[in-house]
C-alpha cells in the first residue's frame, strides 16, 4: 500500500479499554477494544476499523479553528485502487483539499501538435475532480505550465513568441474553462479569462522557502505582475525539506510574499510543527498541504494508515 500522504512503518497501538487514536477499534477477528476514544470507528475495510478524530479534532478541524482554509495531501490516481487510503483521504476531519500530484499536469492531458484542436484527454484530472467534490473538499489545480513534465512536442519543436503563445493560451484556457517570463503572463491572463469568479491564479515553484537568490527572484517576478495587472492571487511554496535543516527564515519569506497582496500556500515531529507554526503565524498563509515522503518515511501516517509523530507536530503546529 504506497500513497501520496502515507510512509512506511509502525504497528497498530491499543489501549487497555479504548482504542487510542488511529487505533484498531474493530473489524472481522478483532478481539481488542471497540470503543474509539472519540467515539468515532470507521470501518476502513471488513477486517479493519479505526478510531478517527472528529472533524474538529483532526487536523482539518483544526487547521479551520486556526483560521486557515485548509489542511491537505496531494494524490494520485493510481493510489484510487487502494480503499482504505481513499477512505482516509476522503474524509474531511483529516482533509479540506486535495491537489493531483500529475494528472493535470500538461503531459498527461494532450495528443496534439500544432493544431489547436485536438483532443484533450481528461479523464485522470476529472477522477480528481469528482473525488473533491463529492467529499465537499476544495481542489487545487496542479498545474498549468512549468518547465517539466511537457508533452515532447512542446520541448522539441520550434516556436515563435507568437506560436508558442497561442499554444500555451489554448491549453490553459481548455484545461480550465473544463474544470522573458512572457508564458507566466499568458498563463495567469488564461487561467482568469477561463473563470474570473475563481481563485485560478496561482504561481508554485519549489525553493523558494528561503531568503536567497530564487525567493528574490520570486519576489520581483510577483511585484512585477502586480504592477502590471496581471492576476495573481497566490504563490504556493513546494516545499522540498530535509529533516532538520527547514528554512529558520520561512516565516519572514512568507510575510514577504503576503506583503506584496498575494496568499501563500506550503506544500509538506519538529519539522512539521516548524513549517505549520509559520503558516498559522502569517494571516496570509490560507492552509498547509502534504505531497509525498521523498527519502526517508517523511509523511504523517504509515503504511497502515497510523499516525506518527509527524501528526502529533501538525496538530501543535495549528495550535
Amino acid at each position: 500500500m504506497l500513497s501520496s500522504f502515507i510512509s512506511l512503518l509502525a504497528l497498530v497501538s491499543i489501549a487497555a479499554a479504548q482504542s487510542s487514536e488511529f487505533g484498531q477499534c474493530g473489524g472481522i477477528g478483532w478481539s481488542g477494544p471497540t470503543v474509539s476514544v472519540y467515539n468515532v470507528c470507521e470501518e476502513l475495510n471488513p477486517y479493519f476499523f479505526q478510531c478517527l478524530p472528529s472533524t474538529t479534532t483532526g487536523s482539518g478541524g483544526i487547521a479551520k479553528a486556526a483560521g486557515k482554509k485548509y489542511f491537505g495531501s496531494a494524490t494520485d490516481n493510481p493510489e484510487f485502487t487502494d480503499a482504505p487510503y481513499v477512505a482516509m483521504l476522503s474524509n474531511n476531519a483529516f482533509f479540506g483539499q486535495i491537489t493531483p500530484g500529475n494528472s493535470m499536469k500538461w503531459v498527461r492531458i494532450p495528443l496534439m501538435q500544432r493544431s489547436l484542436t485536438g483532443h484533450f484527454y481528461v479523464s485522470g484530472g476529472d477522477a480528481v475532480v469528482a473525488l473533491a467534490q463529492g467529499n465537499s473538499q476544495l481542489l487545487r489545480g496542479h498545474n498549468c505550465v512549468w518547465y517539466n513534465q511537457l508533452p515532447s512536442w512542446v520541448t522539441s519543436d520550434v516556436w515563435t513568441n507568437a506560436t508558442l503563445t497561442a499554444v500555451v493560451q489554448n491549453h490553459c484556457g481548455r484545461v480550465l474553462q473544463h474544470n522573458g517570463s512572457s508564458f507566466v503572463d499568458v498563463a495567469l491572463i488564461a487561467a482568469r479569462a477561463a473563470d474570473p469568479t475563481q481563485n485560478f491564479t496561482w504561481i508554485n515553484d519549489y525553493n523558494i522557502e528561503s531568503t536567497g537568490a530564487k525567493s528574490a527572484a520570486m519576489l520581483q517576478l510577483v511585484s512585477d505582475l502586480k504592477s502590471r495587472g496581471v492576476p495573481i492571487d497566490g504563490v504556493g511554496f513546494e516545499s522540498h525539506f530535509i529533516v532538520g535543516e527547514v528554512p529558520s527564515t520561512i516565516q519572514q519569506t512568507m510575510e514577504q510574499f503576503v506583503a506584496l497582496g498575494v496568499e501563500v500556500a506550503p506544500n509538506k515531529k519538529t519539522d512539521y510543527t516548524t513549517v505549520i507554526s509559520a503558516c498559522n503565524a502569517v494571516p496570509g498563509c490560507v492552509g498547509v498541504s502534504c505531497t509525498f515522503p521523498g527519502m526517508g518515511a517523511a509523511c504523517p501516517w504509515d503504511d497502515n494508515l497510523i499516525s506518527k509523530p509527524a501528526y502529533d507536530g501538525i496538530i501543535a503546529g495549528f495550535a
